[in-house]
Order: C-alpha cells, then structure tokens, then sequence
C-alpha cells in the first residue's frame, strides 16, 4: 500500500485493520471509519471504488501509529 497506494479495495483495507487491531465501523452512509482507542483521529474512508490514493496514504499513516503504539507498549 505503501509503495503503491492505487486500486485498493475497501475489503484489503478492512482486512490490514483486522490484522492490526483496528476497530472497522459502518455508520450506514457511503464511508468506513476506521479507529483504535489509543489514537485520536479516526481516517474516515469512502467505501466507493476506486479509493482515491489521498485515502489509503491516510490509512497507511494511522496504521503506523497504531504500530507505533502497539511496540511502545510491549
């Protein structure tokens, strides 16, 4: 995602967060929150294909601050 952050689906992004903790919530409207209690913000993602390259840079922040946090507190 990283190296290539085009034609993601919202289902590879859902599974990346299960792997790592990531709580995946669907409020009902056309976009995925994704979240983890020891971090503030919250990417919220349209669930719309293709996912704009913009939002999976975000996720793929979040993601390294969940890590971030998961290695501090091991």
């Amino acid at each position: 995602m990283r190296a290539n952050p085009r034609d993601w689906r919202i289902a590879e992004l859902e599974a990346v967060a299960k792997a790592f903790g990531v709580n995946v919530r669907k409020p009902g409207g056309s976009h995925v929150v994704f979240w983890h209690p020891r971090i503030a913000e919250a990417p919220t993602v349209p669930a719309r294909r293709p996912i704009k390259p913009v939002y999976v840079r975000r996720f793929v922040a979040f993601i390294d601050a969940v890590r971030g946090t998961d290695e501090q507190d091991g």
